[in-house]
């Protein structure tokens, strides 16, 4: 063999390798920079959908969604429940704030209610920030709740955005730890307008933040201008939601009374507070008006004090008895099938006092005997909880009668009319206590009875009508909750209706 061809042989192998290794080579550093460009885009995604959800959360949900990709790959159970879509929140207002407006309401859940409406319409009215309303905690009841122990607070201050600036608490140089003292006043009761843009808002000028210590019936019935009064109604009826816990014990006590057919929803405010409040006295024992006489000495903010029950009793202004109540619910032609819910708390001396409704309209529920105690165990203790169950209840019954007509049944009245005229019988206690004595000496029969019940209610079901207005009384005058028509009259032709009502219609 020629050795120049074998050295060419030689030298072709060798050079036969070379390629092979600077392929092998050259494959690592392929595989080497894509791996370095996959972790280095990775993580430029990751720090580019962070960035753009502080910048815009809602902006790359279509692009890139966990949730959405996990859902899609489920099996489809029955279980399984679409969520609607939550609402575009409504764009903010934007207003130069006058201040810092700080309420404390009082009384019970109702109350506070119409109070917190009010607050928020104050709020826009002078262009305030209004903090997330303090509740009473030194009530009767006292129940130790808080705002969003009861209601939903971000969907309160969300909902009413586009109005006035709802905020949970006051910025840390406005705070009493840091030696800031706001003004501290009740604003004058049954105010207009005027009051509060001629004498509250100057106030602002020198006090940035206004405590506002007492917050019922701070703004009159009548003579608002008609946006303050649908926010009013906006306030109450959209804003003020009660929160998931609550919603869901209320929606499934009104299923539980719906599977049994329709119902009625009683109010009996036979209850301690309201009795020793009102001082009614009928048919309590010595022993039993003593003891809430003594009760109603012992809260010094009831301004009465002696009180001549027979009296109240004569004017309608007492709560009927159970008793009572039981004669005038078979009067209006109610039967032992009619299921009844009892919404109230616990009846003053109810082992005596219960038997004979109880006897006569058999069907007769209350959440305690409805639900399992312990889904009730989180709300005992807790008045205003239990009260906004039974708010929720009253409110979505067939019928709904009150036997006195305080703040829950002026609340639910309106929430009712709100909602078309849901019929509400309005007991006129006046008239009724009167025919009861006459049946009761024998001076009218059960039939004479029964018919004189039925004409004096028959125009007073919670049928659209006109409030009635007296300017020199307005406590005197119809609620505005009670019948917020301003909020609803487009829904009903409330100019066919009575302009006023008689007392003793």
């Amino acid at each position: 063999m020629d050795v120049r061809s074998e050295n060419s042989s030689i030298e072709v192998v060798r050079w036969a390798k070379l390629p092979g290794q600077v392929i092998q080579r050259t494959s690592l550093q392929v595989w080497f920079i894509r791996v370095c460009s996959s972790i280095l885009i990775w993580t430029c995604l990751v720090q580019l959908v962070t960035v753009g959800e502080l910048w815009h959360p809602k902006f790359f949900t279509g692009f890139f969604n966990f949730n959405t990709i996990y859902a899609s790959t489920r099996v489809p159970s029955e279980a399984t429940t679409t969520i609607p879509s939550p609402l575009p929140l409504p764009l903010p207002r934007n207003y130069i704030s006058n201040g810092f407006l700080k309420v404390s309401c009082n009384g019970g859940l109702n109350q506070m209610r119409a109070a917190i409406c009010d607050m928020v319409t104050v709020a826009r009215l002078l262009n305030l920030t209004l903090v997330v309303p303090e509740l009473d905690k030194m009530s009767f009841w006292a129940d130790p709740s808080d705002f969003e122990d009861i209601f939903d607070v971000g969907h309160f201050i969300d909902s009413l955005r586009d109005e006035v600036r709802i905020v949970k608490r006051l910025p840390k140089r406005y705070s009493r730890k840091y030696g800031y003292q706001p003004l501290e006043m009740p604003p004058v009761s049954w105010s207009s307008e005027k009051y509060y843009l001629e004498q509250i808002l100057p106030l602002f000028n020198k006090h940035k933040v206004i405590h506002f210590n007492r917050t019922d019936t701070r703004l009159a019935n009548n003579g608002i201008p008609s946006y303050l009064q649908k926010l009013r109604c906006r306030a109450n009826f959209q804003a003020l939601k009660f929160t998931p816990s609550i919603e869901a014990l209320g929606n499934k006590l009104v299923r539980l009374l719906q599977e049994k057919g329709p119902f009625m929803a009683l109010h009996l405010r036979y209850e301690m507070d309201m009795l020793a409040f009102s001082g009614c006295t009928h048919g309590c024992t010595i022993e039993e008006a003593k003891e809430l006489k003594r009760l109603r000495y012992a809260f010094p903010w009831w301004r009465e004090k002696d009180i001549v029950s027979e009296e109240r009793r004569s004017q309608g202004l007492c709560p009927l008895t159970p008793e009572e109540a039981t004669f005038i619910l078979q009067a209006l032609g109610f039967d032992q099938n009619t299921q009844i819910y009892i919404a109230s708390g616990e009846i003053y001396g109810s082992e005596k006092r219960l038997p004979a409704l109880s006897a006569t309209f058999p069907r007769i529920v209350w959440k305690e005997t409805l639900l399992d105690p312990e889904e009730l165990r989180q709300f005992q203790n807790h008045s205003s909880q239990m009260a906004a169950l039974d708010f929720m209840v009253s409110v979505a019954s067939n019928i709904f009668v009150p036997s006195y007509d305080g703040n829950m049944a002026k609340l639910v009245e309106g929430h009712r009319r709100y909602l078309g005229f849901k019929t509400t019988i309005q007991l006129n206690r006046r008239k009724l206590v009167e025919l009861i004595d006459l049946h009761k000496n024998g001076t009218l029969s059960w039939d004479e009875f029964s018919n004189a019940v039925k004409l004096s209610h028959k125009e007073r079901t919670g049928q659209p009508k006109h409030r009635t207005i007296i300017t020199e009384k307005p406590k005197e005058e119809d609620y505005f909750y009670a019948n917020p028509e301003e909020c609803f009259c487009g829904m009903a032709n409330c100019s066919n209706s009575q302009a006023t009502q008689s007392n003793d219609a």
